[in-house]
């Protein structure tokens, strides 16, 4: 053979080895395009975004977050609502946070934030229209008005008396002490109600009602400015409110009510979740949030440093030009001490960001005196600067919305008359009095 024949060979040769390499390459193609489109596999919904689990959804953002120091936690695209997680860690490189040592954050707070932005639903998901502030009080006082056993109807039972003995204005009192009126304030009623002609000089019962309705009223104090900081023309946007007091007062839940009034005003609204040592305040507010579009920042893990959840959550307000920014707290008054560190703390991470514009201290109207002895507490730990009551319906301790205002000379600013998304409601003197006196 010759040797131009045997080139010719090896030209031959290596064709054909190309031409099966270019075969199975083929091959093997198609078997991929066939196992891809099997039952199980993960498939790209209609709108063209990946289908992600929680957890993938999560994993995937903290590694972008780790290849981005510091970002600040991604909203979720279209209408698919995914978390976005940013470590929160982070928090503690921050200049102005770490050369605070009062106010930093813990360097042990190495625990993942996310922000879950419920304020994008699915297509399924259709948000919810809370109901104006305007017509709340109006539905909340006929609740009222139609509870068991308001003060109101006790009073006037008896002072519409043929005759008052001196036991029946004991018993008038008495009542009030009851209702939790406040021994100086019951005193300062009786007083007046005895020296007013109409009480002790007439019998008409309609008379009765228009004097006892008018003291009681001063006793509630009109003259207070019960409007709140973020719905006032001037506030701060965001307007910062921390919510404060002990557990099983319904405070996460008022956050998350709180929240529906905002939005029911036209407001946006971020909530940050900074209650970490009780695993389910974080998954009621983002069930809250849910519900009306309100983002939640929170961490995942139980234990983590509040203040680093509280300032990302500031940051996220402000970089989100909201409205509003909500932060709901732990309340373990068993660890008084400790607590109040810590609410201070919070406050004074955030206002590295945003200056704190309202604190709420939500009370359970039926604990009594007991809600007062917390009241202080929290008074002299972070400044109160409003009243949440809560749980006022069905009762007769109507009288704390004097007592706790004589005793912290902050106003009652809302109330809550039952478990409704929408039971909460700007608090007014005159449609309270009129609710616990009951139809005329």
């Amino acid at each position: 053979m010759t040797t131009q024949q045997l080139l010719i060979l090896i030209a031959v040769l290596i064709v054909l080895v190309l031409a099966v390499v270019g075969i199975l390459v083929a091959v093997h193609k198609r078997r991929s395009q066939r196992d891809s489109a099997r039952p199980g596999r993960a498939q790209e919904p209609d709108n063209g975004h990946p289908s992600l689990s929680p957890k993938s959804a999560t994993a995937a953002a903290e590694g972008q977050a780790e290849d981005q120091p510091g970002a600040s936690p991604a909203a979720s695209s279209g209408n698919q609502a995914v978390q976005s997680a940013s470590p929160v860690s982070s928090v503690s490189h921050n200049p102005d946070v770490s050369t605070d040592s009062a106010g930093s954050v813990d360097s042990e707070a190495s625990s993942q934030s996310s922000s879950a932005d419920q304020g994008a639903p699915s297509a399924q998901q259709e948000l919810a229209h809370p109901e104006a502030s305007a017509s709340r009080m109006i539905r909340l006082k006929a609740r009222l008005a139609k509870s068991p056993n308001p003060f109101g109807k006790a009073l006037f039972a008896i002072l519409t008396k043929d005759h008052l003995s001196e036991s029946d204005w004991e018993d008038v009192e008495d009542t009030l002490l009851m209702a939790d009126v406040g021994a100086e304030a019951s005193e300062q009623l009786v007083k007046q109600l005895r020296d007013d002609a109409r009480i002790t000089g007439q019998k008409d019962p309609a008379a009765v009602r228009r004097s006892l309705r008018q003291r009681l009223i001063d006793l509630v104090d009109p003259n207070m400015d019960r409007t709140l900081v973020a719905a006032r023309p001037q506030a701060n946007r965001p307007s910062v409110i921390i919510m404060v007091g002990v557990n099983g007062t319904g405070k996460t839940t008022t956050a998350g009510k709180l929240a529906r009034l905002f939005v029911a005003d036209g407001k946006s609204v971020v909530m940050g979740a900074a209650d970490t040592f009780r695993a389910a305040a974080a998954d009621q507010l983002e069930t809250w949030g849910g519900k009306v579009g309100v983002p939640v920042v929170r961490s995942d893990r139980d234990g983590a440093d509040p203040a680093s959840v509280a300032f990302e959550a500031a940051e996220r307000a402000k970089n989100d030009h909201a409205d509003v920014l909500i932060v709901d707290t732990a309340g373990r008054l068993q660890n008084k001490a400790n607590l109040m560190d810590q609410l201070g703390k919070i406050r004074r991470v955030i206002e590295k960001n945003l200056p704190v514009d309202e604190v709420l201290l939500v009370l359970d109207a039926t604990t009594g005196q007991n809600g007062m002895i917390q009241a202080k507490v929290f008074a002299q730990a972070i400044g109160v600067t409003g009243i949440v009551l809560t749980k006022l319906d069905g009762s007769a301790k109507g009288g704390i919305v004097i007592s706790v205002q004589r005793e912290l000379g902050v106003p009652v600013k809302l109330v809550g008359l039952g478990e409704g998304p929408d039971d909460l409601a700007v608090f007014d003197p005159e449609s309270f009095v009129d609710g616990i006196l009951g139809d005329e």
